[in-house]
């Protein structure tokens, strides 16, 4: 089993995965992308351009495959979570390489397919946090993301299954607990 947790930063999914790996006995496996970032000289809480994001979702990909290499796991980022932040680049005036990004797109679908066999959604609820090092509190932002992660859990391209946990269960042992009853 390889369980994926998605959704925008500060929502709780390492603690969730951590909890569901302490429940099932499943490995959890942390992917680190702030780590990746500095890394290469980024900043997680600073706007890049596109090509920029691109490039650094390319690198962030390529650790986060890596990982999931090992077997059955429960993981706190998935390529969704990938597409959701490169898609979220996209605004307004921005110039976009639309054969990249598809091309993105693709292997990131294509990644889910190989590595996951189910994804779970944790949209915003739990009180926002601010740590050094990790992507910036603008709930506008963290809303942004989780609604192009829930299009993404919906696209035709996606065969794994998904589920939502609802906005109202912010109780860990309540948010274990609906992935595991699904």
């Amino acid at each position: 089993m390889q369980i994926g947790i998605c959704g925008s930063h500060r929502t709780g999914k390492t603690t969730l995965a951590e909890a569901i790996s302490k429940k099932t006995g499943i490995p959890f496996l942390k992917t680190s992308t702030s780590a990746v970032f500095q890394q290469h000289g980024l900043d997680p809480a600073q706007p890049l351009d596109f090509k920029t994001r691109l490039w650094i979702q390319q690198r962030v990909i390529e650790a986060a495959v890596e990982v999931w290499k090992q077997g059955a796991f429960v993981t706190d980022r998935t390529p969704l979570d990938f597409m959701a932040y490169t898609l979220a680049e996209c605004q307004g005036d921005t110039v976009v390489d639309f054969l990249a990004l598809e091309a993105y797109l693709n292997q990131c679908f294509a990644v889910t397919h190989k590595f996951f066999t189910s994804l779970v959604l944790v949209q915003p609820a739990i009180p926002l946090v601010s740590e050094p090092g990790k992507a910036a509190l603008n709930r506008a932002y963290i809303e942004h993301l989780n609604i192009i992660i829930q299009g993404l859990c919906h696209d035709e391209r996606l065969s794994c299954p998904s589920i939502i946990i609802e906005r109202d269960i912010i109780q860990l042992e309540a948010r274990v607990q609906r992935v595991l009853g699904v």
